[in-house]
């Protein structure tokens, strides 16, 4: 398929810092691919669509969210019975380099930023895909500033999508769901056995692949989980440290006390002391 290059000056006007789209795409197959002098990211809101994307074509589908990068060349084509829609947001250079450099210790390797032979994609469910759908609504009627630019794509990145769902597109269906169920308390507090139990498969399997895709064991995957539940019940709740280590299914104090600090650098006393600090009328 012959390739096209996009220009970014064709829809934007000098002060203008981004464009947003939400389009039915064509059932037609497309006639070629195209890269750009800009980055875009786009995600399925209804349908399904094939992607043709660099050297390769891959299903779309609901949910379905992809980082592109200048360099990739891509065209879409809407499939089945109802039509594909997608939300489209293209933006400047220069702002992909800014963030990628303030926030590098964060996205290095992802989204925008990864290195990969295809660009970065990931699957929102539920929750996740009403607040993409949102934030985008948010994003078309917003002025077409730097600003809004940003805190649209800040929140994509941290609020929309999360590091247990940042899982590479090879990553088999039932990790990802694995994933997100170790989200609810009736999971993570069970730990390592209840993720290998909401995986449904066998336990060195499941160690081996969330390894594989995730960096991580089922036991670190699920102590984050948990010491990001005790974070916030330390700095929201009147619980006391040994009520949120049992909340989070942790029954050894010392061990919970060496989690904790492992993931926040400080005690969990020492994590409240801080966040529950009046600025307004310090005692």
């Amino acid at each position: 398929m012959q390739c096209r290059i996009f220009h970014l000056s064709d829809y934007l006007d000098d002060e203008e810092a981004f464009h947003f789209a939400r389009k039915s795409l064509d059932a037609r197959r497309p006639r070629y691919q195209h890269s750009h002098d800009y980055y875009e990211v786009f995600f399925v809101e209804h349908g399904c669509t094939r992607h043709f994307v660099n050297d390769r074509t891959e299903l779309l589908q609901r949910g379905d969210i992809v980082f592109m990068r200048p360099d990739d060349r891509h065209a879409l084509q809407s499939i089945g019975d109802e039509p594909c829609i997608i939300n489209n947001v293209m933006f400047r250079c220069d702002t992909a380099a800014h963030l990628g450099s303030r926030y590098a210790g964060e996205f290095a390797g992802r989204f925008f930023w990864h290195d990969g032979a295809y660009p970065d994609r990931h699957v929102i469910r539920g929750p996740r895909m009403e607040r993409a759908i949102n934030t985008a609504l948010e994003l078309q009627g917003s002025l077409r500033t730097l600003a809004r630019i940003e805190e649209f794509l800040l929140t994509l990145m941290t609020r929309v999508i999360d590091y247990d769902g940042a899982l590479p597109q090879s990553a088999p269906q039932w990790l990802s769901t694995a994933c997100m169920a170790a989200r609810s308390r009736e999971v993570f507090r069970k730990g390592a056995a209840g993720f290998v139990e909401v995986a449904g498969r066998g336990h060195e399997h499941v160690c081996r692949e969330t390894r594989r895709h995730l960096g991580l064991s089922p036991s670190e995957l699920v102590n984050r989980i948990r010491m990001e539940n005790a974070a916030m019940q330390l700095g929201n709740s009147a619980l006391s440290v040994e009520e949120v280590a049992y909340d989070c299914g942790i029954e050894n104090m010392s061990h919970f006390y060496k989690l904790f600090r492992n993931h926040y650098g400080t005690t969990p006393r020492g994590y409240r002391k801080r966040h529950l600090s009046d600025p307004v009328q310090p005692g």
